[in-house]
């Protein structure tokens, strides 16, 4: 199942930033991994990853941001999340062949379906997109190519916080 981002973002089609955007992919697949609206997304991923208007996310600014969130955590507006870095073997498949085995990268439908389960951000060649509880969360436009190949993944969970009550 696909859904598109632009109706799965809260305050995507009201907002002025997202009407003069492009290349943003990021930016909506991190806005609806946390759920979080489209401009507080915006400005996390300008200060935090390093990205300019109009232009596309680094991969290298990613990775390098998120390998310190895993250790950290990742903190978007009010709300706070764990981060996990899938390793290699959670991207890639092994198989056997002419008697060797080696590790191929997973299909975008190989990687939903071991992961029917968890909030994702992946990453695939030079697009990046949200996989939510074994739906894909992508830009309209954006076809569902189930045979594109899976470069990174994040696996984004609500950290559990503790709740502060008023009294007064």
């Amino acid at each position: 199942m696909i859904k598109y981002s632009s109706k799965e973002i809260k305050g995507y089609n009201s907002s002025k930033i997202a009407k003069s955007e492009k290349n943003d992919c990021f930016v909506r697949a991190m806005a609806a991994a946390t759920d979080t609206d489209y401009d507080t997304s915006h400005e996390f991923v300008k200060k935090t990853f390093n990205r300019k208007p109009n232009k596309g996310t680094e991969n290298h600014e990613i990775v390098k941001a998120m390998a310190g969130f895993q250790e950290e955590g990742m903190n978007i507006g009010t709300k706070s999340f764990k981060v996990k870095v899938l390793p290699k073997s959670r991207i890639t498949n092994t198989y056997k062949l002419y008697g060797e085995l080696i590790d191929r990268k997973k299909t975008v439908k190989s990687f939903i379906k071991d992961n029917p389960k968890g909030t994702y951000v992946v990453g695939v060649s030079k697009h990046a997109f949200t996989v939510k509880d074994g739906v894909l969360i992508d830009n309209v436009g954006e076809e569902f190519r189930p045979t594109r190949k899976v470069d990174m993944a994040y696996k984004i969970d609500l950290s559990n916080q503790p709740i502060q009550l008023k009294l007064f």
